[in-house]
């Protein structure tokens, strides 16, 4: 196992390096300059515009510029924000508990929605609870997570008033209550996140527990006696997820986009939401940062899935 590991890292250097080639190209390239707000601002001299782009590199070519920031980034600095003047990974380590908090609690209820509805609907199919999940699944991931959003403010903070809509990061209590409200205001952006991924996951697992279900394994297991739970349990369900992870695996990717609008509707202070302030403030360095945190997370996600083969599968050796 650790060599796999060893071996499944050493796999991921280029890619994170092709990534981030690909990334500073054309955040270089794109029209937009960071010192445009000096360049209006009368109160500072031109040599002083002049000497600051200089200092950092601006007027360099773009390969001289990726190469200083490998360099930098090698030696654990990320630079500094050009809007607020605080360095990027300080910036990334403020809000990224609160992104990992959101994302990982909504893929816990998306995996509570998905795994027994969609088991359950592929045992019993073209029964009416199949085709109320199938609908109701078709609905879900239909809708974008900002009209979810921006309907269950409607509903739960405008008209009911029962959750507040706004992510507020200083609450004046303590105790208990302080955990209370964190989670009041959790409840909504969790749950965007959560259904929409529950309703593709669903999709998902019904279709792989189909697949599986008709295999001669298991119509062995119930020849043999071996009660339906019992079939179900270990010889569908387990084979059925093999699938299923992987394509978990490839949709992470959306869930962080999807994060990011979710963070940016409900005010949720996370990397999402530093994201498009950088993007808005054409803050190259925490654009970049931000986007390589995304990018490692995505592979580590993937690395999470190859692991979890060899459990669901033991078929799978990894040597």
């Amino acid at each position: 196992m650790l060599q796999y590991l060893t071996r499944r890292l050493l796999i991921a250097i280029p890619s994170l390096l092709g990534i981030s080639v690909i990334l500073f190209t054309i955040l270089a390239l794109a029209p937009g300059d960071p010192f445009e707000e000096l360049a209006t601002n009368p109160a500072i001299p031109p040599d002083v515009r002049a000497h600051l782009r200089a200092s950092l590199g601006m007027d360099d070519p773009v390969h001289l510029r990726y190469f200083a920031w490998l360099t930098s980034m090698l030696h654990g600095e990320w630079g500094f924000s050009f809007v607020s003047r605080i360095p990027v990974d300080q910036l990334i380590l403020q809000r990224l508990p609160t992104t990992i908090a959101v994302i990982g609690t909504s893929q816990i209820v998306a995996l509570c929605i998905a795994l027994p509805v969609g088991v359950f609907a592929a045992t019993r199919p073209y029964s009416l609870f199949d085709q109320i999940a199938n609908t109701l699944a078709f609905i879900g991931f239909s809708l974008p997570t900002f009209f979810t959003g921006l309907l269950m403010i409607l509903l739960f903070s405008i008209h009911l008033g029962w959750l507040p809509f706004v992510f507020r990061t200083s609450i004046d209590a303590t105790g208990w209550r302080w955990w209370w409200e964190m989670a009041r205001q959790s409840i909504m952006p969790i749950m965007v996140l959560g259904l929409f991924q529950g309703a593709a996951w669903t999709r998902y697992v019904r279709s792989a527990v189909l697949d599986v279900i008709r295999l001669d394994h298991v119509t062995t297991a119930r020849a043999k006696g071996i009660s339906e739970g019992s079939v179900t349990l270990k010889h569908v369900v387990r084979n059925a997820m093999i699938p299923v992870v992987t394509l978990v695996a490839l949709q992470m990717p959306a869930v962080f986009g999807g994060a990011i609008v979710t963070e940016q509707i409900f005010r949720v202070p996370g990397v999402g939401s530093l994201l498009i302030t950088a993007i808005l403030a054409n803050d190259t360095p925490v654009i970049m940062g931000v986007t390589f945190v995304f990018a490692c997370l995505v592979v580590f996600f993937n690395l999470v899935a190859d692991i979890l083969y060899g459990w669901l599968d033991p078929r799978i050796s990894f040597r």
